[in-house]
């Protein structure tokens, strides 16, 4: 797995580290190829900073630059990670287009208007509670918009639960799950494997291994590689793991993609 397709750097409100210093982490990782994934998240004010967005032209103008400085070196392309909410999908389906986006990753951050990382989502509930409201939005977000290639860490709320993966796993959640995972394949989306679940110290990735069966199962077959990577030493996050935790859910490839077209990449 040479090839890293969740990356951030300080153009996120998250990440402090420029882009040049990402790029070179990954080159001596020996990756060919990343994608910088930069969150752009509209109307999420949450932090106290302001949303969590960027000025897209300069986005675009820094790392062309940087492209062709490292181009005999590794392969970086242009993505986005959006901010998924319900009342955005108008927004985001102008924003889209505007932009030559290699890849768009579609990501909830916010659950009635509060991020799951907040421990005020929790308050007053069970983790089953809110693991429920997550997919439920979650579908929401995907029913109103759909000019994304890849769903992000779809399971991204149980990082944050009480209880973590104690309330938690495919059956307890399958009709809100399979309703999600149809709805990505019916409009021909992926899922995104991000490995930051072991990072978090969750005992798989995210999303859990029997999501990814499910998805396949029902006839999804597009799933890329991410680290969500937000420090130099965050690239490539346990990418050791990442191919047999794809062949022992039925994948026989997995997918990079360039110019918003998938490249399919057999699994070895």
């Amino acid at each position: 797995m040479k090839t890293d397709a969740h990356m951030h750097s300080s153009f996120s409100y998250d990440a402090e580290v420029c882009p040049k210093k990402m790029i070179e982490a990954s080159i001596q990782k020996g990756l060919k190829a990343i994608c910088f994934t930069d969150h752009y998240d509209k109307d999420d004010d949450q932090w106290g900073e302001g949303e969590q967005i960027f000025d897209v032209d300069e986005y675009f103008t820094t790392m062309t630059r940087l492209r062709e400085q490292y181009r005999d070196q590794i392969e970086v392309r242009i993505g986005v990670e959006l901010g998924l909410r319900p009342h955005l999908a108008e927004y985001y389906s102008r924003f889209v287009p505007k932009y030559p986006f290699d890849m768009v990753i579609g990501s909830v951050h916010s659950v009635h208007g509060v991020d799951p990382a907040s421990e005020k989502l929790f308050e007053g509930k069970t983790d089953a509670q809110v693991y429920r409201m997550t997919f439920e939005e979650s579908l929401e977000d995907i029913r109103h918009f759909h000019d994304f290639d890849v769903m992000g860490h779809l399971d991204y709320v149980v990082r944050y639960g009480k209880n973590k993966e104690k309330e938690y796993s495919y059956k307890m959640f399958a009709d809100e799950i399979d309703a999600l995972l149809r709805e990505l394949i019916e409009h021909g989306k992926g899922l995104e494997l991000n490995m930051a679940g072991l990072k978090y110290g969750l005992p798989f990735a995210h999303p859990h291994p029997d999501i990814l069966k499910r998805y396949r199962e029902l006839g999804g077959e597009i799933v890329t590689v991410g680290a969500d990577g937000h420090r130099p030493e965050h690239i490539a996050w346990e990418f050791d793991k990442a191919c047999d935790i794809l062949k022992g859910c039925n994948f026989k490839y997995y997918t990079e993609f360039k110019e918003r077209k998938p490249i399919f990449l057999t699994l070895r």
